[in-house]
């Protein structure tokens, strides 16, 4: 604990693409398959469904790509922005920045761990001979409960959540939420029946809604304008390893008596240590900031506070001149937004309004299209495409599978470099035209091109790739940066309800449409909305890069 408190922050602003995800559902083989061979996860829109969201962002490269000079300053710089202004960019020290990333974004990686883990747990929960329960012989509505808790409590989270974010503050919420995390995964641990085990998945899921909306709040609000970018997309790095982490723990207590105890519980530790971890964290400097200008606090006090905030957030000493001039500027802007409505927090339906509205057109309808376009549906013909290719074999499978993890490895990493240098939205064009070509070469497959699988296999490959670059890690940051900050708690609620209600709805809608449409019929629709979307981001999407989120607000929005 003094270790961490002692320790300087580092990545102050990383962002969570709260891609919407839900728990993977159980792979059922009377065969027993083996969490180890990952071709039988392939098969399910709900597995795709949370990997398009998450691997959307395995970025490893960029720790080695990153750029780590001697100096641990970086000065501050004048610099052409996005909109051909200058803009001054921030001074930092690369070892101020990482641990307000790292804690926070450790509510992604139990976000993914429970996409891994319950893949496991749910077939040692229905083992009559490896369950320890004599409860063991589930329904099918009671395994979509144990499955999908975790979802219904996420959606019930952003719902929450809405009204009171500005209340709570962007520190409290993650404490709360990894206290929802460490009750969730205790409780489902040592759950003595069904109804506390569904019990312990919704307070779990209670928790993936505020980390989902709190963690891309304090990151976007804390880091450098310069490198907020890239520390966005990496948040989804952690969900991913989430992911792999709970499929490691699964694989290796699948064959346990009560495994999925342990499965469940893994999580609990990890809870506690991000809750350490965000407790020796400063609030949001911008935060403490609203709350002035809102009159829940005396203005002077709390704007001492946001300097101390800042300036050890950037690695500076204590109330240095540049953090001082840095939070003028932002209570100037702030004030500026408020008018004459100052000490007030504003109607809950204010996002709805003024330069809201345009913010929520643009964050809510990136990550609706985002779902829309039909990721779960891609991945969920993964299998069935590599198998008419001939990729038959177990064995083969892995492989494959292992070549997909590695191309979406590259092509996230791709973003993550390249998005604070061309920018969010030719990424997103670029991205989203590769998505549409894509999903009409697949319905042409499966109309008449069924004797080339090679194209179909090029199809698969060409889509995962370009929504690494695109939807996956650019839509969160977009969100994260678009609200002005009097409605950002607000709007970042909504655009998280937004994501897992519309996930929600395709993965529940993919049956049913298949059987009406066919899949070739399912894939040109999707492909018509994608191109959809890429009219939406070429008329709407602003480009924000290298703009601070006052300058964004102040010249965008308005």
């Amino acid at each position: 604990m003094a270790l961490i408190s002692s320790t300087p922050p580092l990545f102050n602003d990383f962002k969570f693409s709260s891609h919407s995800q839900h728990r993977i559902p159980p792979i059922l083989r009377s065969n027993k398959p083996h969490l180890s061979n990952p071709s039988y996860l392939l098969s399910f829109p709900q597995i795709s469904s949370s990997f398009s969201q998450i691997d959307t962002q395995l970025r490893l490269p960029l720790f080695k790509s990153m750029p780590i000079v001697p100096s641990r300053k970086f000065n501050l710089k004048v610099r052409a922005s996005a909109g051909g202004e200058e803009a001054i960019q921030d001074e930092f020290s690369w070892s101020s920045v990482i641990l307000p990333f790292v804690f926070p974004a450790l509510g992604g990686l139990l976000f993914g761990y429970d996409i891994g883990a319950t893949s496991g747990a749910t077939l040692s929960l229905q083992s009559a001979e490896l369950s320890g329960t004599t409860w063991f012989n589930l329904s099918s509505v009671q395994l979509g409960l144990v499955v999908s808790g975790s979802l219904y409590g996420a959606l019930f989270g952003s719902i929450l959540v809405y009204p009171i974010a500005d209340f709570l503050g962007r520190k409290r919420e993650l404490l709360i939420a990894a206290l929802l995390y460490f009750l969730g995964g205790s409780i489902t641990a040592y759950a003595p029946e069904l109804n506390v085990l569904l019990l312990g998945g919704v307070l779990y899921g209670l928790g993936i809604g505020l980390a989902m909306h709190g963690a891309p709040l304090y990151i976007a609000e804390t880091c450098p304008s310069q490198i907020r970018g890239t520390l966005v997309s990496l948040k989804e790095l952690f969900i991913v390893l989430g992911i792999l982490f709970g499929y490691f723990v699964g694989s290796y207590q699948i064959n346990a008596i009560g495994g999925w105890r342990y499965m469940f519980g893994f999580s609990a530790p990890i809870a506690l240590l991000m809750a350490l971890g965000v407790s020796g964290l400063p609030p949001s400097p911008r935060w403490l900031l609203l709350r002035a200008v809102q009159g829940k606090a005396s203005l002077q006090e709390y704007k001492e506070k946001a300097i101390v905030a800042l300036s050890k957030l950037r690695g500076r000493p204590a109330g240095d001149k540049v953090s001082e001039k840095q939070i003028e500027d932002t209570l100037v802007s702030l004030k500026s937004a408020y008018g004459s409505d100052q000490e007030s927090e504003g109607s809950i339906f204010e996002v709805f309004q003024g330069p809201s509205l345009k913010a929520f057109v643009i964050g809510g309808g990136l990550v609706l299209f985002q779902q829309i376009t039909g990721q779960p549906s891609v991945l969920y013909y993964a299998g069935q495409i590599l198998q008419t290719a001939g990729f038959s074999a177990a064995a083969d499978a892995t492989r494959v599978s292992v070549v997909i993890g590695v191309f979406k490895l590259l092509m996230t990493s791709v973003a993550i470099l390249k998005v604070d240098d061309l920018g969010r939205k030719p990424l997103l064009i670029g991205g989203i035209s590769g998505i549409t070509l894509s999903l009409l070469l697949l319905s042409a497959y499966y109309k008449f091109l069924g004797g080339f699988p090679l194209v179909a296999v090029g199809a698969l490959l060409l889509y995962v790739g370009c929504y690494q670059i695109s939807f996956g890690p650019i839509s969160w940051l977009m969100v994260s940066e678009i609200f002005p900050l009097r409605t950002r708690g607000k709007g970042i609620s909504l655009a998280v309800l937004t994501n897992f209600g519309s996930n929600a709805l395709v993965t529940f809608a993919f049956s049913p449409l298949k059987e009406l449409l066919g899949a070739e019929n399912l894939f040109l629709l999707f492909g018509a909305i994608a191109l959809l979307s890429l009219a939406f981001v070429l008329l709407y999407v602003p480009e924000t890069k290298g703009l601070s989120l006052e300058d964004i607000e102040n010249k965008i929005l308005k």
